[in-house]
């Protein structure tokens, strides 16, 4: 298209719950969103570990052959409170810290259902 700038998408950033949802369709549609992020060559940067919706996507996309940059504030690597991140991982030492980074290095934003605290995260 003569006069239009196209951008690839490299990187996602994705906001979800720790927490797997009241539907199990908000399982359904995280681990589908990490397989069409794999299939389609879109790398992954959410807030890390492997719990709930953020677990899902983010295996999801690992299997199929996406890297995973987890951002991790301290607060949550100290007590592990968020499991195992699949793929790198990057500690902040902040919560303000963590979303400045996901906002620096995504190329796009996806907030997936998972109430309030993640909509107010993901529209910061």
């Amino acid at each position: 298209m003569e006069g239009f700038l196209v951008r690839t998408l490299e990187k996602i950033c994705v906001f979800c719950g720790a927490n797997y949802g009241k539907d199990e369709s908000y399982v359904k549609a995280a681990h589908r969103l990490g397989e069409v992020l794999g299939k389609r060559g879109i790398n992954l940067i959410y807030r890390g570990g492997s719990l709930g919706l953020m677990g899902c996507v983010s295996i999801a996309a690992a299997v199929h052959g996406r890297r995973v940059l987890g951002i991790i504030s301290l607060a949550f690597t100290e007590k592990n409170l968020i499991g195992k991140t699949y793929g790198k991982e990057l500690k902040v030492a902040t919560m303000h810290e963590r979303l400045l980074k996901m906002k620096e290095f995504g190329d796009a934003f996806i907030a997936l259902l998972g109430g309030s605290v993640h909509w107010r995260n993901f529209s910061k």
